[in-house]
């Protein structure tokens, strides 16, 4: 059997290319087609026919696709996609997919290995360690607007892994930094988005230490892995 692995977005997001979305834009009340919509975060299995066919969701619940999933962005058979999706759960343990956005996955690297490690602010919603230890969650707050082209502003995000330090007590904390490059984007509005991090299973820390630099102020997370 082939292991199926997850597929990382590159080491810095645009925003604009890999946050673009099917989302529902209304929904009914009562029993119409949305009323039992669910949304999730979760990781997507993509069979060797390049299709969406499973998903399971941080909660640790499976479904299998009623319809299988066909997508410009799965570029990989056999692999797993993070993502955030809307659905309705069917019998026999099925779900009908209703939207789904890609959810940008960063990787720790090794801060000497970036030429340059920018910190521009950003707001810094929310942040969780999700059930299975496997990633951290972000909801992020960007400012931006759009050009005399009416083009949108575009945001680079990366991680960097400053240090792996011994603790007193025998355990190892990784120190990460969010990178963020804001580049020419105007500061009219604010988009939230979406990002996880995904954790070593490797040579695998007993925590994380989490710097983000936000517009009030550094802020320092803390996760016990």
């Amino acid at each position: 059997m082939m292991m199926k692995r997850i597929i990382p977005v590159c080491l810095c997001l645009s925003f604009l290319i890999v946050l673009s979305s099917c989302e529902t834009d209304s929904y009914e009340k009562g029993e119409g087609r949305y009323s039992l919509l669910q949304a999730d975060f979760a990781n997507l299995t993509v069979d060797g026919e390049k299709r969406g066919v499973s998903f399971v969701t941080d909660e640790g619940e499976s479904y299998l696709l009623s319809n299988p999933l066909n997508a410009s962005w799965i570029q990989t058979a056999d692999t797993i996609y993070r993502t955030y999706l809307y659905y309705n759960k069917e019998d026999d343990g099925r779900a009908l997919l209703r939207g789904i956005s890609i959810l940008p996955t960063l990787i720790p690297h090794d801060a000497k290995d970036f030429k340059r490690l920018p910190q521009d602010p950003l707001g810094l919603e929310s942040s969780w360690l999700t059930r299975d230890g496997k990633f951290i969650n972000m909801g992020l707050l960007l400012k931006n607007g759009r050009n005399d082209n009416g083009d949108e502003g575009i945001h680079s995000l990366a991680l960097a892994l400053d240090e792996v330090r011994q603790n007193s007590d025998q355990t190892q904390t990784a120190y990460y930094r969010l990178l963020h490059d804001k580049g020419e984007a105007p500061e009219y509005y604010t988009n939230r988005r979406y990002v996880c991090i995904q954790l070593p299973t490797e040579q695998r820390p007993d925590s994380v230490c989490l710097t983000v630099k936000t517009y009030d102020g550094v802020v320092v997370k803390r996760f016990k892995l």
